[in-house]
């Protein structure tokens, strides 16, 4: 009998399969492995409704940073569907005015064709500190930017600065729950990892070491070994 389950996994903002593609040989042992397209809807229920719908009737779903984010919306419209549940270097916590003045600003600017410029301009803080000088990766999140296009970035951002605060059903969820974040993330910090696994019953949290806001790429051994123990145990 074939006991395999379903792996969805969704990028974060400016993301494709390209974040995931180190850990990919990891999760394909326990069963099929798609990674969600999520540059096609301006609003996150839009966005978690299309998931839905090209998604196994079950599986287990991991969530990268927006990515979280879309998965707590999938949450809040099927939660009898997902079987597990990773949240990667993401928060429960809707934006501040802050945060989304300068989200309007990034649109401004890729919409004017500034789309690389403004991955240039948010790279030091989604690596290590010691990774800042690290073309690579750098020419890794260019390439993901070319991917998810000037378009999709805008569509993304304007999704993430109108999702909704998800704290109030962290309480809700009930399937088998894994917290990742970087300990260097200047992204989004631990403190905000911390606070969801609080509150998820059950929820183990997992801080990769020498990290910033892109584990998959920056430590995927560390990550694949935390994602293989979710999906084991």
């Amino acid at each position: 009998m074939d006991t395999s389950l379903p792996i969805v996994l969704i990028p974060g903002l400016g993301g494709s399969p390209r974040i995931y593609a180190p850990v990919l040989p990891a999760l394909w042992a326990f069963g099929p492995v798609t990674v969600a397209n999520h540059i096609r809807d301006d609003n996150m229920p839009a966005i978690a409704r299309r998931i839905l719908a090209e998604a196994p009737p079950r599986f287990a779903l991991a969530g990268h940073s927006m990515g979280g984010y879309i998965a707590f919306e999938i949450m809040r419209q099927a939660p009898e569907r997902v079987a597990r549940l990773a949240l990667i270097n993401t928060q429960a916590r809707p934006d501040s005015d802050e945060a989304k003045e300068r989200r309007t600003r990034q649109i401004a600017q890729a919409e004017s064709g500034q789309l690389h410029a403004v991955l240039d301009v948010l790279y030091p803080g989604f690596v290590h500190p010691a990774r800042r000088e690290d073309h690579a990766l750098q020419r890794i999140v260019h390439e993901m930017g070319d991917d998810v296009g000037a378009a999709g970035f805008v569509r993304q951002q304007r999704a993430i600065i109108a999702r909704a605060d998800s704290r109030p059903t962290l309480g809700t969820i009930r399937c088998p729950t894994l917290v990742i974040s970087g300990d260097s993330d200047a992204t989004i910090p631990n403190s905000l990892s911390q606070e969801m696994a609080d509150g998820i019953e059950g929820a183990r949290l997992v801080i990769i070491p020498d990290c910033g806001h892109l584990p998959q790429i920056e430590q995927p051994a560390d990550t694949a070994a935390a994602l293989v123990d979710w999906l084991r145990n």
